[in-house]
């Protein structure tokens, strides 16, 4: 349990580190450099965090070698999906912190009808995943990767959420 405690936290906090915005908007001058730089670093915690939640999952899953054998290629398709859907998360947090600034009513309503889209497309991707881990280890240890993945997911966004500034005008 210490250790899915520690690893939850190491991946908040590195998940953090994904939504800071520049710090001020006078830095026009370096954000391109700035800006490859933030990019190959998001990368290199996205990894990270991959790596960090299938460690997780292993831990908590608890599953014997024929249900792993049966488990893994399902989740490593599950997170091919959902690294599709974190790309769209990356480009609406750049976009926010960006604009924040300058916000427009029109922005602002593009920005959260995306991360509603968002969020839907996330929902349905579970969904699907769900379905096809039942389908294949049984109720109990599909929901086990609901719950945890759930669990995981909120943990991931509340530590996005919380690096970026309310939108204002």
């Amino acid at each position: 349990m210490k250790t899915i405690f520690f690893s939850t936290a190491c991946t908040m906090l590195c998940t953090g580190l994904l939504a800071q915005a520049p710090a001020s908007p006078s830095a026009k001058a370096a954000i391109s450099t700035q800006e490859l730089n933030t990019r190959a670093y998001v990368q290199l915690l996205r990894t990270d965090l991959k790596k960090a939640k299938a460690q997780i999952m292993g831990e908590v899953m608890q599953l014997d070698t024929e249900q792993a054998q049966k488990f893994w290629p399902l989740y490593k398709d599950f997170e091919t999906e959902l690294s599709k859907l974190g790309d769209q998360v990356a480009v609406a947090v750049h976009t926010f912190a960006e604009n924040y600034g300058k916000m427009t009513d029109s922005l602002a309503d593009q920005l959260a009808n995306n991360v509603l889209s968002i969020e839907q497309q996330r929902s349905a991707l579970k969904k699907k995943h769900y379905d096809r881990m039942r389908t294949n280890l049984g109720g109990i240890t599909a929901m086990r990767f609901l719950q945890v993945e759930n669990q995981l997911e909120r943990l991931v966004d509340l530590q996005i959420a919380a690096q970026l500034p309310v939108a204002g005008e």
